[in-house]
């Protein structure tokens, strides 16, 4: 089941065998070098200053900085900040602030692209998972739009009603002017990816699903939230998809959202990122990757799930995108028609040996694209061939 702690989930990492291949890397399509930069145990999401430096969430309790992430000899990642609330797993700037969601808590950080260590003590702005109580989803991640600061909560189970407190599976949007946290969305089990579409300001959560429905279902989804009158109602436990209903949990679907775009069950979004660079960046990709979306997808910690063959491998995927519509609408009976991969090889023919599994994804001022991976460590860089 999908609902492992966090804790257990990284103590299964550890054990997880490499692949056959030793020093093998990704695989990214004809035209584009992929490069390790630097290794920071547990990577999650991920923060590109305008200066190239490289802000990297964890599953621990410190906050990274890679020095040049996008230059020719990026510097070692090290310690930016220790935060008293571990996992400080979510990273967002904006301006001179860092933000930083950990376990229970949203915090900022007065920042300056250079910084290599935090100039202020860090400000807790919000409080999330109230009761106290770890369990299960304890990352939170965070996302920023002028004045709007969005923080997404997993759920404390697998499938429960009610949930353990009124932050759990939600998306919340937090003024920073007045403090005010009001809810965006609902019964949302785990949008664990955040990401604001630069063009738009629209804010796309991808959503790992829950376990125990019928074969190969639900479908894990990406989604625009902004798209839909909050706070908005994705339905779980009780529904899914296109407003299915699970005969366990029963409830109302009629009202619930309809997501723009899924991905097979247990594909497990982490990270996402619209790739819209400055004009004129060294390292931009060919015109067909404007506008569209990248999606870090983690895979299965268990298998074969449900009978499905084998593990879910994790990969880095593509979504072509118009605006925030897809370039493909959703097929209810084909889930893997919307996207295609970018960067895979993570895993060897099915089986549970891996080099690692994507979290963080993140666009450079020059147009690289940053991969962070929480298994083995690494910091990918994905640039055009020259």
């Amino acid at each position: 089941m999908r609902s492992i702690s966090i804790i257990a989930l990284a103590a299964l990492a550890l054990a997880l065998p490499a692949i056959s291949l030793a020093g093998s890397q990704p695989h990214v399509p004809s035209g584009f070098s992929i490069d390790t930069i630097a290794h920071v145990d547990g990577a999650r999401e991920l923060a590109v200053a305008p200066n190239g430096d490289l802000i990297v969430g964890t599953l621990g309790s410190d906050v990274y900085v890679v020095p040049d992430a996008e230059g020719s000899s990026p510097g070692a990642a090290s310690v930016f900040l220790h935060l008293d609330d571990s996992y400080a797993a979510g990273v967002a700037l904006q301006g001179d602030t860092l933000f930083i969601g950990a376990q229970f808590g949203v915090y900022r950080v007065g920042y300056h692209p250079g910084d290599r260590t935090a100039r202020t003590a860090p400000q807790k702005i919000a409080a999330v998972r109230t009761s106290g109580i770890s369990r299960d989803h304890v990352t939170t991640t965070v996302a920023v739009d002028g004045d709007t600061l969005y923080a997404s909560v997993g759920s404390s189970c697998n499938a429960c009603v009610p949930d353990l407190d009124a932050t759990r599976a939600t998306i919340a949007r937090i003024d920073l002017r007045s403090g005010a946290m009001r809810l965006l969305a609902k019964r949302i089990r785990n949008a664990i990816a955040l990401a604001i579409n630069p063009r738009t300001h629209a804010l796309w959560a991808g959503v790992a699903g829950a376990d125990d429905l019928p074969l190969g279902h639900p479908y894990d989804i990406f989604d625009d939230v902004s798209a839909h009158a909050a706070p908005v109602d994705y339905g779980w436990p009780s529904c899914y998809e296109n407003r299915k209903a699970f005969a366990k949990w029963p409830g109302d679907c009629s009202q619930t959202a309809i997501p723009r775009v899924v991905f097979p069950a247990y594909e497990t979004p982490i990270g996402a990122t619209f790739y819209d660079p400055p004009a004129g960046a060294r390292y931009a990709f060919p015109a067909v990757y404007r506008g569209g979306a990248f999606v870090a997808l983690h895979g299965s910690w268990h298998g074969p799930p449900q009978g499905l063959p084998g593990y879910i491998p994790p990969r880095v995927a593509f979504v072509a995108m118009h605006g925030d519509t897809p370039q493909t609408p959703v097929d209810w009976n084909a889930p893997t028609t919307q996207w295609r991969d970018f960067a895979d090889g993570f895993q060897g023919n099915g089986t549970i040996q891996r080099i690692g599994r994507p979290t963080g994804v993140a666009v450079a001022p020059d147009g690289s694209l940053f991969v962070a991976d929480d298994l083995s460590g690494a910091i990918y860089r994905i640039r055009p061939s020259r």
